[in-house]
């Protein structure tokens, strides 16, 4: 092969590191670097001397590492066999990144998960081209931007779902309010992933979200929309207020449901429903109204019954027998009935004294 008088290596775009075809070399050789390149003389798979932009006519005083390998002498132009690799330093601003499937996100505000896609692009330049050739490139003659786009999309995608949830749990955002915070997520995951660029040589110029979405016919998004539309009603109208509502709402079916030929027990309501749900309006009702009225008349033989810090009943003895079996009514449980003065332990009524085997206290004298 013939001696060759100039090492040069016009940019091609798509790649990012070139082997020069050839490596017969002289001294006096012209090796040209243009600008945005790096090149490196190669011998034995060792990389000796390293040119930056710029015209150099090859001696041994500019390849002083080379020479030293291959022990040449000083002066005429001594034919010698090296490589010479020319690494692209330019900028690449259009890496796309995009999730091939979706990642299964839990919405930090309302406890739902919900199938999340995401796409964006990044920038990079090789920033240290030695190490790009001794970590990713070794003997390859051509690797081009592909193969880093490819490799690095893997790497972005195997921790953006960590990533993006670790972002929305710290801020508490809600996956329907993500698209208002891709510029805080962009730096967020920018700051977390250059540094598993930089272990390769390459430089991670920027990195940016252009899209969060989710199907908007998933059953997850509309219950997540469901949960977001309930939390403004609340704190539109208030707790007390909406439960009010959805109470004269459950009364208002299972008056329709009676309408029907049904009642309240058949329909699946049960007992603890029916009796909870006049309780809340009840007691709802007395606060909202503010005032101290006594307890509604119950019937008779009927108790009503404190637990958890609200009122429930009446009920008969028969029902507050099956209460005690069940264990949600013990001794201490306070109760009233229409004709005691304030609410007593349910132990110390001599009718209900029996229910837990075991006779009233001893009035005092």
């Amino acid at each position: 092969m013939a001696i060759i008088d100039v090492v040069k290596y016009e940019v091609n775009e798509r790649e990012l590191v070139y082997k020069f075809p050839s490596d017969d070399l002289r001294i006096g050789t012209q090796l040209i670097v243009y600008t945005g390149q790096a090149a490196f003389f190669v011998k034995d798979g060792i990389i000796c001397d390293q040119f930056e932009a710029g015209s150099y006519t090859i001696n041994t005083q500019n390849i002083p590492l080379l020479s030293k390998l291959l022990n040449l002498p000083f002066g005429g132009d001594t034919p010698f066999k090296a490589e010479v690799w020319f690494v692209n330093k330019l900028v690449v601003l259009d890496s796309k990144w995009g999730t091939p499937s979706p990642i299964q996100l839990e919405d930090p505000k309302y406890d739902i998960i919900v199938p999340v896609r995401a796409y964006g692009q990044y920038g990079i330049k090789v920033g240290d081209p030695k190490k790009l050739i001794e970590t990713l490139v070794g003997n390859m003659p051509v690797f081009s931007r592909d193969r880093v786009d490819s490799y690095f999309k893997g790497k972005v995608m195997s921790v953006i779902a960590n990533l993006i949830s670790d972002k929305l749990t710290k801020d508490k955002i809600s996956i329907l309010n993500i698209n208002s915070h891709l510029n805080d997520l962009s730096e967020f995951v920018f700051d977390n992933v250059k540094a598993d660029f930089e272990k390769y040589g390459i430089e991670l110029v920027n990195f940016y979200f252009l899209s969060v979405n989710v199907p908007q016919d998933d059953p997850s998004f509309l219950k997540l929309k469901e949960a977001k539309d309930l939390a403004a009603r609340l704190k539109i109208t208030g707790k007390d207020v909406y439960q009010m509502e959805r109470s004269f709402d459950v009364l208002d079916i299972a008056a329709a449901n009676e309408a029907g030929g049904g009642n309240m027990l058949n329909m699946g309501v049960g007992l603890g429903a029916g009796i909870n749900v006049g309780n809340q309006v009840g007691n709802m009702a007395a606060q909202n109204l503010s005032t101290n009225s006594v307890p509604p008349i119950p019937q008779m033989n009927s108790f009503y019954v404190a637990t958890n810090g609200a009122q429930q009943g009446p009920y008969d003895l028969a029902t507050l027998k099956e209460l005690i079996s069940q264990g949600k009514i013990n001794s201490n449980t306070l109760v009233w009935k229409q004709g005691l003065p304030t609410w007593i332990a349910i132990a110390s009524i001599p009718e209900l004294a029996s229910l837990f085997n075991c006779p009233p206290p001893i009035p005092s004298m």
